[in-house]
């Protein structure tokens, strides 16, 4: 039998030693689930958005803190979560992965692989929600982000750090320019993010492809919230794609980030607003759908370089009904952003492809981002091309028209002609400027409207196989006297 105090010592050493671990987590019970929707009771002091872990390994976000109960929005499409599970605060909020490797990539709302490739090794986490830099970190938009696009480049040009909206009716033709706008940043050293809010996902599989056909998916991430999914993780995919772009720019990195499209975003999170009883406002919205959007844009921004440099340049969508760009939604994204390019169903069935129409479109900083080649042959275009849409629309009541209107129509019709673009055809911006001279300087004029097409075809080969250099001076911000005259020289050549 061992001595009392030898028993007595080993307990004393065991007391010394031993370490308080009590693991402290609050913890809440689910009363009520549905809808994507769960009323826990029981978190006391749960902060809002804060990230929360349920039972089965699924997460949800603090929406609404009532007296008693908070709603939470869940983030999963698992249907797992049931009532009497315990819910317990993480104390942190949302995150999604960011890092380099998720570039090729398509993933879902909180950053996970939905491609089949495998899991992502990411470089950290990033919260969803974060401060639009200030005043004092921003610098002007004064780099241009070329589209490939003639009639946006030319007329409502875009710089990096801008937000430029897109918007028309359905089917108009608004993912084919944010498509070739991602394919024109080849070799550009621009960072792409495409979120998709609320389609069908053969729409994502089919512009993956398309991306992945013409080499762009090496420079972008698709994030995806398809039409299957909650209205939370619809909710808070562009929050998501907007965090990974962050990433980006914080290392001094240009990132073009697309919103496709705000108005299914608006939905969603009108759905989610409903399901967790807040009050709805006009056409049902909560009242702060305005700041839904305006925060989310904000985050665009080109950054002075002394606070790191780099930009992000946003390109929210927004699908009216019936052309009607006076709707709550559409009239709240006008005015968050830098401009509109308006996409009208009219021009889109008579033909003109991009059916872009210049009388309300804008750009609201891109002429101070404009290329001096690009500047000197556009300013007039717009004007030229505006005059042609009045005419036109009263020459088709008067039989006996002068001879300056006979000619301005002429003039109106080859600038619609040198401005229609297949899809899938970026055009280079010297090419642009040299067609776009020849349209308003009358080297078209002697060209039949039908012939205008393989006259460009020929100005393009021409000024790729022989005039190079040219091409690379009006790409290097330069137009001086000589290389006027010089395209002058090539427009003659091409009369020949």
């Amino acid at each position: 039998m061992n001595n009392p105090s030898e028993i007595s010592n080993i307990i004393k050493s065991q007391i010394e030693n031993y370490k308080k671990q009590t693991d402290m987590s609050e913890t809440g019970k689910v009363i009520l689930v549905g809808d994507g929707i769960a009323r826990v009771y029981g978190l006391n002091n749960c902060m809002a958005n804060e990230l929360l872990e349920f039972d089965g390994g699924s997460f949800g976000m603090a929406q609404n803190l009532e007296e008693d109960t908070v709603s939470v929005a869940i983030l999963s499409n698992n249907n797992d979560i049931r009532e009497g599970m315990t819910v317990r605060r993480t104390g942190e909020v949302l995150s999604v992965p960011v890092g380099e490797n998720l570039l090729g990539r398509v993933v879902n709302a909180l950053g996970e692989a939905i491609d089949g490739k495998g899991p992502i090794e990411y470089a950290g986490t990033r919260p969803i929600e974060s401060e639009a830099p200030g005043i004092i970190e921003r610098q002007s938009v004064s780099v241009p982000l070329q589209t490939g696009i003639k009639a946006i480049d030319s007329m409502i040009p875009i710089g990096r750090g801008q937000r430029e909206l897109i918007i028309g009716d359905r089917q108009t033709g608004k993912t084919e320019i944010i498509i070739d706008t991602i394919i024109n940043q080849k070799n550009t050293n621009v960072i792409c993010i495409y979120v998709a809010i609320g389609q069908k996902s053969s729409s994502v599989a089919q512009l993956t492809n398309e991306l992945m056909r013409n080499g762009a998916m090496d420079y972008t991430i698709v994030v995806s919230a398809t039409a299957s999914e909650s209205a939370p993780l619809q909710y808070i995919a562009p929050y998501s794609g907007c965090a990974m772009a962050e990433y980006f720019r914080e290392q001094g990195k240009d990132v073009l980030i697309v919103y496709d499209d705000l108005s299914k975003h608006a939905v969603a999170y009108r759905a989610l607003s409903l399901l967790i009883r807040r009050p709805p406002g006009r056409e049902a919205y909560p009242g702060d759908v305005f700041y839904l959007h305006s925060r989310l844009l904000e985050r665009a921004a080109c950054v002075a370089k002394e606070y790191g440099g780099g930009s992000i340049t946003a390109l929210p969508v927004i699908e009216t009904q019936s052309g009607d760009v006076s709707a709550y939604i559409p009239t709240n994204v006008i005015s968050i952003t830098d401009g509109q390019i308006f996409l009208e169903t009219e021009l889109f069935h008579s033909g003109v492809i991009p059916a872009i129409n210049p009388g309300i479109s804008v750009s609201r900083v891109g002429g101070s981002a404009q290329l001096k080649g690009m500047k000197k042959v556009s300013g007039e275009l717009k004007l030229l091309y505006s005059q042609y849409r009045e005419l036109q629309s009263f020459a088709q009541f008067g039989s006996d028209l002068d001879a300056d209107t006979k000619a301005r129509l002429a003039l109106g019709e080859r600038i619609v002609e040198i401005l229609k673009q297949g899809k899938n055809k970026p055009v280079k911006v010297g090419c642009q400027v040299a067609i776009v001279y020849a349209a308003i300087k009358g080297y078209l004029d002697s060209v039949e409207v039908k012939n205008i097409k393989e006259y460009e075809e020929r100005l393009f080969a021409k000024l790729e196989n022989e005039y190079g250099s040219w091409l690379k001076r009006i790409e290097d911000n330069y137009f001086e006297e000589s290389d006027e005259e010089e395209l002058k020289a090539i427009l003659k050549e091409m009369q020949v």
